[in-house]
Formats: structure tokens, C-alpha cells, sequence
């Protein structure tokens, strides 16, 4: 093997690709495939929840599931918070302050790129989460700063931190792509731009026709699509 094929993103995250299928995804379609598979869910805790909305789409899922937000003091997305209907805690950034083994679901959209100490709070998130239990999320790789946000990761390098903090992760996949992003971005974020979080955004689009013509399968248009991305997705395990 030559030397340069150990740093391709597909041979390093060879078992985290999917290969069943190609599409973009966001955080709500990854949460859907669990209560899909009828896991037992009844404690979730939103980690840097922000407003609070993803409260909506688990009461939507059960009637039972008991839901609790948690987010630091200040932030854009907490100072504009509206909703008084539901728990909401705050945290130091590091400390969740939850019982061991509380949450069925840990759930984060968007939080990661703003987190000072990843690390430290996903070992967090090990504790707080159930064996078995799962941690469910969408970051950043090649996004543009937006509210005070501190990193981008690669899904490889988020990987790594994944492992350290002694959780397992069983599936990366790409959500909406870099140049939309930074497109969107210079254009002052018009609403137009929404559309490509729900549907297959232009240069993931893209990417799959290319891969179609070429002959390729769903791992290898999944691995172009996150060498690209602009966010991705992640499902991990405690």
C-alpha cells in the first residue's frame, strides 16, 4: 500500500462511513432512524439547546419522554430565547449537572464549534449518558464564524476526541456542504438558504451526480461529501 493512502479520509474512518446510502442528512433525520428502531427513550437532554426548539420535535416523538435543555449563561441563542415552557439549564460549559448514567439521548445541533473545552465535556457526556445510550449530533468543519464560535473540526479529528472521552462512534455523515455555507454566508444569510438543510444542497448534489457517472458507491460519495462538508453528522454510543 502506498504511503499516502493511510491519510485518505476513507481509510481512516473506513468504519464510520455509512454505505447503505448517500444523501445529506441533518440531526433530526439522524434521531429519527432511533425511534425507528424502537429504543426505550424517556430522558433527553439538548446540550447547548439555545432556544429550547428541539423540545417541540421530541414531544412530537413520545409523550413520555421527559426533555431538559442546558446551555451556558450568555450566548446570542440563549438571549434570545422566548420559551418558557420547558426545563432549562445552565451550565460552566464543562459540568453537566446530572446524575451518572441519567440520559437515554444526549442531543447537540450546532454546539460543538462553540464549546472552550470539547474534550472535558464529552468526557461529561460519557458520564451523564446510560451504557447503550446515545449521543447525537451535528458540528462544523468548513464554516464560516457565526456567534462566537471557536473551532471547526474535521469528522476525523472529532473522532479522535470521540475516542478519548471513551465513547464510540458508529456513524459520520454529511450534512450540507462548505461552499453553500460560505455562500450564504457572504450574501448576509438570506432565507433562501434554509431549503439546503432539509434537501440535497448544490455541491453535494453534485457529488452524488459525479459519483452516479463515475460508478462509485454510497461509501466513497459519503467520504467525498465529508471531505467537502460544511457541518456533519455524528451518532455515538456510550
Amino acid at each position: 500500500m502506498e504511503p499516502s493512502k493511510f491519510y485518505k479520509l476513507n481509510d481512516l474512518l473506513k468504519d464510520y462511513i455509512p454505505s447503505n446510502h448517500s444523501k445529506q442528512v441533518n440531526l433530526d433525520t439522524i434521531t429519527d432512524t432511533l425511534f425507528e428502531g424502537k429504543h426505550k427513550i424517556e430522558n433527553v437532554l439538548d446540550l447547548g439547546c439555545g432556544g429550547g426548539d428541539s423540545v417541540d420535535y421530541f414531544r412530537k416523538k413520545s409523550k413520555v419522554i421527559k426533555w431538559a435543555g442546558l446551555d451556558i449563561e450568555v450566548s446570542p441563542e440563549v438571549d434570545a430565547r422566548k420559551r418558557t415552557d420547558c426545563e432549562f439549564i445552565t451550565y460552566d460549559g464543562i459540568n453537566i449537572p446530572f446524575a451518572d448514567n441519567h440520559f437515554d439521548i444526549i442531543y447537540t445541533r450546532q454546539a460543538f464549534e462553540h464549546v472552550r473545552y470539547p474534550l472535558e465535556l464529552l468526557k461529561e457526556v460519557h458520564r451523564v449518558l446510560k451504557p447503550g445510550g446515545y449521543f447525537l449530533g451535528s458540528t462544523s468543519q468548513l464554516e464560516p464564524y457565526h456567534a462566537f464560535s471557536l473551532w471547526n473540526y474535521t469528522p476525523y479529528g472529532f473522532s479522535l476526541i470521540i475516542d478519548e472521552a471513551g465513547l464510540s462512534i458508529e456513524e459520520i455523515r454529511p450534512g450540507i456542504d462548505s461552499l453553500t455555507l460560505i455562500i450564504r454566508r457572504g450574501l448576509g444569510r438570506p432565507r433562501f438558504f434554509a431549503r439546503w438543510w432539509e434537501k440535497e444542497s448544490p455541491l453535494n448534489k453534485i457529488i452524488s451526480i459525479f459519483g452516479k457517472l463515475a460508478g462509485k458507491n454510497h461509501f466513497w460519495i459519503n467520504s467525498m461529501k465529508l471531505i467537502f462538508c460544511g457541518q456533519f453528522c455524528f451518532i455515538v454510543r456510550k
